[in-house]
């Protein structure tokens, strides 16, 4: 009987891991679609605001997306990549083959799907096998930006800055008070930039005055006397050409950043178009540049 067992556990996890490795093969060009998700990377990413322990529950197996610690180990189907796995694996699907009632797992929920606190070989096993659900302690992190299986760390990231963007606007009138709707990003967190970067603005507005002024009114000020003037110098520069699949708004955010710092250094008399120039020199691709990356980044796959 225990030879069986042996043989069947071995030939399962040999099966398994083949998965992994066709699956690595699929995804050649875009290696990173069948990586298993990293609960450190998506929290940081969706910045929940709190916890609460939701107890027992039965959780859906095809919701359980990623890993808190053994996200290397995995691909994105669950399956194992490495070898030293082997002996664990096994083990746990000689208990499912014997039906053996193994202790619940515990998972962190976030955004709707879950990640894997402790139990990343059983649910290994449990998506080898198709099991449908699986016992689980759970903890929930509080978000209110949602997420979908299957979704992949930049399609996760444009959800969170669509998120960002619905919630600056609504909260600000941004829109309303400029005209502006194309304000748009390609990294999460810049929102809060900019509503810093207004609220710097406002408070150097108000020095001379005996009333304080509205946020309105600041707002529409430093998109008019700040945002703008620094949009038209990347666009009279075409800085764009160089940094591609960016947008002029990443260019507005990097490129204050770098003259603040310039200015520290040599003073504040520092120009902002020596300084856009100077960061597209040292930032930007070149076309030669440009291919010369995509073809490491292919050889390096």
């Amino acid at each position: 009987m225990n030879n069986f067992l042996d043989i069947q556990a071995d030939e399962d996890f040999s099966k398994a891991r083949s998965k992994a490795l066709i699956n690595d093969i699929q995804h050649f060009l875009n290696p990173e679609e069948s990586q298993l998700l990293s609960f450190t990377d998506v929290k940081k990413m969706l910045r929940p605001s709190g916890e609460v322990y939701q107890g027992m529950q039965v959780v859906p197996v095809e919701l359980i997306a990623g890993s808190e610690g053994r996200y290397k180990d995995f691909d994105n189907h669950f399956f194992p990549k490495n070898i030293h796995l082997k002996k664990r694996w096994m083990s746990i699907d000689k208990a499912h083959l014997t039906d053996v009632i193994l202790p619940p797992i515990v998972l962190y929920e976030l955004g709707g799907l879950y990640f894997v606190r402790d139990g990343n070989h059983r649910v290994s096993v449990a998506k080898s096998k198709g099991i449908e659900n699986i016992d689980a302690e759970v903890i929930s992190l509080q978000s209110e930006i949602r997420l979908k299986p299957g979704m992949t760390v930049p399609q996760m990231m444009k959800q969170v800055i669509h998120y960002e963007k619905r919630v600056f606007y609504s909260e600000t009138g941004f829109g309303d008070i400029t005209d502006c709707w194309n304000m748009d990003f390609t990294t999460p967190g810049q929102y809060d930039v900019i509503y810093n970067h207004i609220n710097i603005h406002k408070y150097y507005l108000n020095q001379n005055q005996t009333e304080e002024i509205p946020l309105e009114q600041a707002i529409l000020s430093w998109y008019q006397q700040v945002y703008l003037p620094v949009i038209t110098v990347i666009k009279n520069r075409h800085i764009m050409r160089r940094f591609r699949n960016r947008t002029p708004s990443d260019l507005y955010v990097w490129l204050i950043k770098y003259w603040d710092d310039l200015k520290q250094r040599f003073g504040n008399d520092f120009s902002l178009d020596k300084a856009a120039e100077d960061f597209t020199k040292e930032f930007g691709d070149n076309i030669f540049s440009y291919l010369y990356k995509k073809i490491k980044r292919l050889f390096h796959s």
